[in-house]
């Protein structure tokens, strides 16, 4: 009976643990097979419009020597992709160092919040996200404007008496990118945040340290974990943003969104997007997967 028991348990055991690696693989290798795919296929007129290489299993040996890079050739060949993910991480480093920069007084100051103000700040944090994304970003356009409301207030307190012509600009982006991801960086800090020991801190004030001393060895090693996790939760979707820079941004703004959309839905060419967005996948990945190993060596230790 025990030993029924027991690999009953084991069984299930099993499937637990592989039922991350079956999400993964349904709904990330799985597309990335799709889109390897047609990276390594030619541009075709028809529908969908590529032609593949890969018939079948029965042709894998003429598949394989079929395939050519000619489209991932071409990114590094021509300048308008390889500058796109330059300007991309470009834009998305400054929406996350100016996101860390406002987020971590703002968590930290809800986190030294009395206790019963805790939840009404964060449920502030989070309002923005109960309206409409694109809302959020069209109601930037009326602030940006020239003549709109932001130089509207800066006229009336006599700070300019010209227009500020922010719309369609890098830095009309990086402020809508900044205020979309804001919450993103703040949640994970105050959750870090939250849980300090407090008593640290009185122990170092109570050897004679001063505030910033105790925020620069305490605090901030103790609050790594959130800024590492606020930081890549909104340079890993900033870098592919495609609604801010196209609506915020104007002619020169070159992000690897609208790259992407233009290959697949102006110039039809899916192969070449594809070949875009694996790129990009590899440029947002490899650097995480070392940043997990480095930690992961380092706890070992």
């Amino acid at each position: 009976m025990s030993a029924g028991v027991s690999s009953g348990s084991s069984r299930r055991g099993l499937l637990v643990a592989a039922l991350p690696y079956l999400w993964l693989l349904a709904f990330f290798l799985v597309p990335f097979a799709i889109v390897l795919r047609m990276a390594l296929s030619d541009a075709a007129t028809d529908q969908p419009p590529y032609a593949p290489h890969f018939p079948g299993f029965d042709a894998l040996g003429e598949f394989l020597a079929g395939l050519d890079l000619e489209n991932f050739r071409l990114l590094g060949e021509d300048p308008l992709y390889w500058q796109s993910y330059l300007s991309s991480l470009r834009i998305a480093g400054l929406t996350t160092l100016i996101a860390l920069g406002l987020g971590y007084p703002l968590a930290y100051a809800m986190a030294r919040a009395p206790r019963r103000w805790q939840g009404i700040l964060v449920v502030l944090v989070i309002l923005p996200f109960w309206t409409s994304f694109l809302i959020r970003v069209y109601a930037w356009i009326g602030i940006l404007r020239p003549d709109g409301l932001l130089d509207m207030a800066l006229t009336g307190l006599a700070l300019t008496s010209e227009p500020l012509r922010l719309l369609n600009t890098d830095a009309a982006v990086l402020i809508g990118m900044v205020y979309s991801y804001l919450p993103f960086m703040v949640l994970p800090l105050y959750s870090t945040l939250q849980k300090l020991d407090g008593s640290l801190l009185e122990a170092s004030a109570d050897l004679g340290a001063p505030p910033l001393t105790t925020f620069l060895t305490v605090t901030l090693p103790l609050s790594l974990p959130g800024i590492l996790a606020g930081s890549a939760l909104v340079f890993i979707p900033a870098i592919g943003e495609f609604v801010i820079p196209d609506l915020l941004g104007g002619p020169d703004t070159l992000m690897v969104g609208k790259v992407l959309w233009n290959e697949f839905f102006s110039n039809r060419d899916w192969p070449l997007a594809s070949a875009v967005a694996i790129v990009l996948l590899v440029v947002l990945v490899l650097p995480l997967v070392l940043l997990q190993r480095a930690r992961g060596e380092g706890s070992l230790r």
